[in-house]
């Protein structure tokens, strides 16, 4: 009963086969208004095409609106979990895999008299792959230049921002089990799990793109998933220059700070390139230096052949084994580090990078966020406070004081990339479009 037509009731679709040729137009219907139109007209009974004129959304993908293409889809998807050994699958080659589905594919499609063209299939194949091998429909998304951001709202409501504009992207998910599925994939490359018992979950794509998973009972109306996809071109200082994101008088200023070994903290807003600013920075340093990263999930790309990157890891299922920051920090003091760099600064282990910077290893970096340099440095005082240190007011900013740090503030939109430089001992902010133009 699957992938047949005809103008007959249902109970005779065995029977049909010869009048395949004579309905591709209406089985191909690209608005719903003209589905909605033909089926009336072909059999008055059937209710499929009505809800589909109530949706008023944006168009998605053309295979899911249209009724044989699903009916043949759920078919080849029914038979190829059952009939294909996915271990098999899993010692092949991308390419080879690939390939083997394909020829899967194929072969259900012919032995099932399904209705669908040659392309068709391909197409099918292609998405049973992403599922099977992938990352489902997210493939074609990470697989496109230009996306800066992939927010997922549930199955059906995905969004992508592209050059600063938020759109609603043309796929979707066959439903929350399937979504949630590719967010435990997603997570368990890195060997982290989003489960009931832990629903929300920072892990990292094997290109190094932030992710962020969040699922039920937490997130009301489905699994909800955040990606920040990082360009495969690098950011560089001559790119920015191109850009007229700053002078070239400021990016050798930058080229200075990242050489001489000043302690740097990287402050903006959200998506300002905080981390972009630092991936810059780190290219000038000295390929003698050893250097240890700490993050949460490692982002940095760090261009140095003497580097060794940690990572925090959250509970186990028994609610132990928990490596935070602070941890990661102490113990890069006994792996005689020539630098330490965090990668975000968000709580207690500010003071911990602070004990670096005023211990020897001077040319330490981190990002924080905060709006202005004077307000990086209250935050700073506030997360040390955080860490119930009960350290004095005077005896924190004696701290800050005497790393001498200098911060580098970003900030998106209109204003350049770097607009000031901030000494943490000095008197008031240096403005660097001024300074550097003199």
């Amino acid at each position: 009963m699957f992938g047949k037509r005809s103008d007959t009731p249902q109970s005779n679709t065995q029977t049909v086969k010869p009048a395949e040729p004579a309905k591709p137009a209406a089985s191909v219907t690209p608005s719903p208004t003209e589905s909605a139109a033909t089926t009336a007209a072909t059999s008055a009974p059937a209710p499929k095409p009505t809800p589909s004129p109530a949706k008023a959304e944006p168009p998605l993908a053309a295979a899911a609106a249209n009724p044989r293409m699903e009916r043949a889809r759920k078919r080849i998807w029914t038979d190829l979990r059952d009939g294909v050994d996915l271990k098999s699958l899993a010692r092949m080659d991308a390419e080879a895999a690939r390939a083997e589905i394909l020829s899967a594919v194929q072969e259900i499609g012919q032995f099932r008299g399904l209705d669908v063209t040659p392309a068709e299939l391909a197409q099918i194949a292609k998405e049973s792959a992403d599922d099977m091998l992938g990352f489902g429909p997210l493939e074609e998304l990470l697989a496109r230049e230009g996306i800066a951001d992939i927010m997922i709202n549930g199955p059906k409501t995905i969004y992508i921002e592209v050059k600063g504009k938020i759109q609603r992207a043309n796929i979707e998910f066959r439903d929350n089990h399937h979504l949630l599925t590719i967010c435990q994939r997603v997570v368990g490359v890195i060997g982290r799990r989003v489960d009931e018992s832990s629903p929300i979950c920072d892990a990292r794509l094997p290109d190094g793109s932030r992710v962020n998973a969040i699922i039920p009972p937490l997130a009301v109306d489905g699994c909800c998933m955040t990606i920040r996809k990082f360009a495969k071109e690098k950011l560089t200082l001559d790119k920015l220059i191109e850009f007229k994101a700053m002078t070239p008088a400021c990016a050798e200023m930058i080229k200075i700070i990242g050489a001489c070994r000043a302690n740097v903290v990287v402050s903006g807003g959200t998506g300002s390139g905080k981390t972009t600013m630092l991936n810059c920075l780190t290219r000038y340093i000295s390929e003698g230096e050893r250097i240890i990263t700490c993050e949460d999930a490692c982002e940095l790309q760090l261009q140095q052949p003497h580097v060794v990157r940690l990572e925090t890891r959250p509970p186990n299922l028994e609610g132990v084994g928990e490596v935070k920051m602070r941890d990661l920090i102490k113990n890069c003091l006994r792996m005689r580090p020539d630098r330490i760099i965090v990668g975000e600064v968000r709580g207690p282990e500010a003071f911990d990078l602070l004990q670096a910077m005023n211990t020897g290893h001077d040319g330490s970096m981190g990002t924080v966020h905060s709006n202005n340099p004077r307000e990086a440095l209250t935050r700073m005082e506030n997360m040390i406070a955080m860490g119930g240190l009960n350290l004095p007011t005077a005896a924190v900013r004696e701290q800050i004081a005497s790393a001498e740090m200098n911060l580098a503030v970003s900030w998106a939109g209109k204003s350049p990339l770097v607009c000031a430089l901030f000494c943490s001992n000095g008197p008031e902010p240096m403005d660097l479009r001024r300074s550097c133009s003199t």
